[in-house]
């Protein structure tokens, strides 16, 4: 179960930082009425003890501390570990993912074969030039006003 306390109003106010960093802060819900704090179904969830998982598998996958990788060379020092690509790029995440498969390394939060055929793909060209077409190609049709009267 992976739950992420989020504020009330997060969504309302970009201020309040549903999407900024620095403001990911928590902050307990106080007030008469607030729902978060009655803990009403419907309403995001309030930090409270229960939530944590246990010291043993905190930060760990599987009982090993997973390492953080941010570029190709990293992957050379790596031997018989848990891999986590970092944040990075789409073209320096190509390079680790591929490095990564031709060492035989797994990287746990990328599925290697998904990522690599996505990025095989690449988007096609509209060309306007054969979309248009000329006044010349099209046939002319002509009424007589002359003779429907």
């Amino acid at each position: 179960m992976d739950l992420k306390f989020l504020r009330r109003n997060s969504s309302r106010h970009s201020k309040i930082g549903h999407l900024r960093k620095k403001k990911q802060k928590w902050r307990r819900p106080t007030g008469r009425d607030n729902k978060m704090r009655e803990k009403r179904r419907g309403y995001p969830k309030v930090v409270s003890i229960g939530y944590s998982k246990d010291k043993s598998l905190r930060e760990t996958i599987d009982g090993k501390k997973p390492i953080v990788i941010r570029n190709v060379e990293n992957l050379n020092k790596i031997k018989n570990e848990l891999v986590i690509v970092g944040a990075v790029g789409k073209k320096k995440k190509l390079e680790i993912v591929k490095k990564a498969k031709e060492m035989k390394i797994n990287i746990y939060n990328v599925n290697e074969k998904k990522f690599l055929k996505k990025a095989e793909k690449k988007p096609k060209k509209i060309d306007n030039n054969k979309s248009k077409t000329t006044n010349e190609t099209k046939p002319k049709i002509e009424e007589n006003k002359d003779e429907v009267k």
